[in-house]
């Protein structure tokens, strides 16, 4: 059995996508993903903390949960379009997506950690040596139970569930330069 503080496993930033990666739509009042690539809209300071994190030695991996599938608001192959833009153009090493709704049950379905432990089983990835940064209660509480520490990009709609991350940003620039700065210690 391997030690979890081996430095043979890697580390990684595990990061939701809507609302740290690209913004956030707002429809009826709610904040929902964009449903097409022409909705995308990077968010200030992901290019730079992507870029900040990969220079590090950080495994990057995209864990989104995508409800509007299950509710047929939105196509799988817009959903991948979107995804595979934002993975090539931020370097993203792996993308997880969760495309079920609360009444599903699934084990992937953040706040459920489902899609990081698979992706740290895949991937090699030490989860006490892992991050996972998000901007609503569901992704901390999945970080908090794979083992990662979190931190929270406060936003416009900030949510809270009890749920108090690691470190509160207002971007993933100043969410990276936190990380790098917790590794050197």
């Amino acid at each position: 059995m391997r030690e979890e503080t081996d430095d043979r496993f890697g580390r990684a930033v595990f990061l939701d996508r809507d609302g740290v990666l690209n913004r956030t739509i707002v429809r009826s009042g709610k904040r929902t993903s964009p449903r097409t690539l022409a909705e995308v809209e990077m968010m200030v300071g992901a290019e730079r903390g992507c870029s900040t994190l990969r220079a590090a030695g950080y495994v990057l991996v995209m864990v989104t949960n995508q409800p509007e599938i299950a509710r047929g608001l939105q196509k799988a192959e817009s959903l991948d379009e979107i995804n595979r833009w934002l993975s090539e153009r931020l370097r993203i090493h792996s993308v997880k997506v969760c495309p079920h709704d609360d009444q599903d049950g699934c084990d992937c379905r953040k706040p459920k950690p489902g899609m990081i432990l698979e992706a740290a089983k895949e991937l090699g990835i030490n989860l006490r040596r892992s991050y996972l940064v998000g901007d609503r209660w569901r992704d901390i509480e999945a970080g908090r139970r794979a083992g990662c520490r979190t931190v929270l990009i406060a936003g416009d709609g900030e949510e809270s569930a009890g749920t108090v991350p690691d470190f509160r940003a207002t971007s993933l620039a100043e969410a990276s330069e936190w990380i790098l700065g917790q590794a050197e210690r």
